[in-house]
């Protein structure tokens, strides 16, 4: 995914360069290293990575542990940054009243915190994560869904990532628009400043880099889901694993 599971094709560089799937699968036994990392190192090469990850040709530094458990992973070579003065959200398709939110927008909203645990679909897990943003329903209410709208189609900045949801996927209390995740600011290497987070999901699913909500007719799968990942990814009932969920 775009995010940090199998987190995340040519086309040109500013809407990113694919990584194949068989280089993820083949190297990502690379994060195994984390294991036994001191925690003071692993904060170190947090920064290191999320520094480093932006301008690797590769995307190999996805593939490496950092601080907290995840790992830094984009299925496109180099995503640009975005912060409020430039950041942009729409909600549009088969709704009433299509919107465009700044960053500001967000964060003026009602939030909503959880904590749960994290599940890659490759295996690792980071227990006890703490995320913060406006409910993927509220935003939906605002702009007035249609009849025959059946499910939502999630795009990103890194012109390469997009997922999908149900209505009623969506419409759940613990999927959120995510501005904060441990209890800070998104950074841009956890897919900031806003990605979506779908707590009883898969992580592939929660894509970073958010930057468009479409409702549509029907599930389109999404980028991972084209290469053979479930499109219902509740956390031990599909992918063939049987990982405890996350809520």
């Amino acid at each position: 995914m775009n995010s940090e599971l199998p987190d995340e094709e040519g086309r040109p560089e500013e809407e990113g360069r694919p990584v194949g799937r068989r280089i993820f699968l083949a190297t990502v036994g690379l994060g195994a290293l984390g294991v036994a990392t001191a925690p003071t190192l692993q904060r170190g090469m947090e920064g290191l990575l999320g520094a480093v990850s932006g301008k690797d040709p590769t995307g190999l530094t996805g593939l490496l542990p950092n601080g907290g458990g995840f790992r830094y992973y984009s299925v496109a070579a180099s995503v640009p940054h975005k912060d409020a003065a430039d950041y942009r959200l729409t909600v549009d398709g088969l709704v009433d009243h299509p919107a465009t939110y700044t960053l500001a927008d967000l964060r003026a909203l009602p939030r909503t915190r959880m904590v749960r645990d994290v599940q890659c679909v490759t295996g690792w897990r980071v227990p006890g994560t703490p995320f913060e943003g406006v409910r993927l329903s509220r935003l939906l209410d605002a702009a007035g869904v249609r009849a025959g709208a059946r499910a939502v189609r999630f795009t990103c900045f890194d012109g390469t990532y997009t997922e999908s949801l149900t209505l009623d996927q969506a419409r759940r209390p613990d999927v959120l628009v995510a501005l904060r995740m441990q209890d800070k600011d998104l950074t841009h290497a956890h897919g900031g400043p806003v990605r979506l987070y779908v707590a009883p999901m898969y992580f592939y699913k929660s894509a970073k880099w958010l930057s468009g909500i479409t409702v549509t007719d029907r599930v389109e799968p999404g980028y991972w889901e084209h290469l053979g990942y479930d499109v219902d990814a509740w956390v031990g009932r599909s992918n063939g694993r049987s990982d405890v969920p996350t809520s």
